[in-house]
């Protein structure tokens, strides 16, 4: 993804854990679309949901003020992403699609929003 040099400190899209996560996303949807289609209403659109509330929840909590309000977007975006890890098991064991490339990807967001939630609850100390 390439940033228009004028934003690359002021917004959520210069964050390289908002980056990776818009990543599984488009790894998701991508692998969701070869789900079977009775599952369209069902694990696709959940799966989904989850995975687009991680980069939704980094961004929303990128321009609050407080460092509580902030870490508890993390948070979220934190939730959000062990519910995705879920759905991964479930559709490795449904066999529905190998899930080993997110199952790395979701590894590593969660080990920054992690660093990310310490860093911000801790720099109030």
């Amino acid at each position: 993804m390439t940033l228009p040099d004028n934003c690359l400190s002021d917004i959520f899209l210069a964050q390289l854990v908002w980056q990776k996560a818009h990543s599984f996303v488009l790894m998701i949807y991508r692998l969701t679309e070869a789900f079977p289609k009775h599952e369209a209403f069902g694990l696709t659109s959940q799966f989904r949901r989850a995975a687009v509330s991680i980069p939704a929840n980094i961004a929303e909590g990128f321009r609050r003020r407080g460092s509580s309000d902030k870490a508890r977007f993390f948070n979220i975006a934190q939730a959000s992403a062990e519910e995705c890890r879920y759905y991964l098991i479930l559709v490795r064991d449904l066999e529905y699609a190998d899930t080993k490339e997110a199952n790395l990807l979701i590894q590593e967001v969660s080990k920054m929003l992690d660093a990310y939630s310490i860093n911000i609850l801790n720099s109030d100390s």
